[in-house]
């Protein structure tokens, strides 16, 4: 997955370029879909910095092996970004939990 992939994904689905962001949060990863948008003129980051991060989210869901089962909840899922409220989807890292998050 490429960040020009997860922005695809994003406007297929909801036809804006919201922001990303990873959370880690009670021994879980998240991949949070944030209510404000590229397209936004109080949206923090230019156009260039805003697919620098795509690109950036992109290598940490390819390196966690959840590229796929992201890509598959973004095109299932009936949530939607709304103001104040993002979508948070849970990173499934099983065996390798031990790996990201030593004791």
């Amino acid at each position: 997955m490429t960040g020009k992939e997860l922005h695809q994904l994003l406007l297929d689905r909801w036809g804006y370029s919201y922001g990303l962001q990873l959370r880690r949060t009670q021994g879980k990863i998240f991949l949070q879909i944030m209510w404000k948008y590229l397209e936004q003129a109080s949206f923090p980051m230019d156009e260039g910095e805003y697919f620098s991060h795509l690109d950036e989210v992109a290598s940490y869901l390819v390196a966690l092996g959840a590229a796929e089962a992201i890509a598959q909840t973004i095109r299932e899922t009936r949530e939607k970004p709304r103001l104040g409220k993002a979508v948070s989807i849970p990173i499934e890292l099983g065996a390798r939990a031990s790996e990201w998050f030593p004791d």
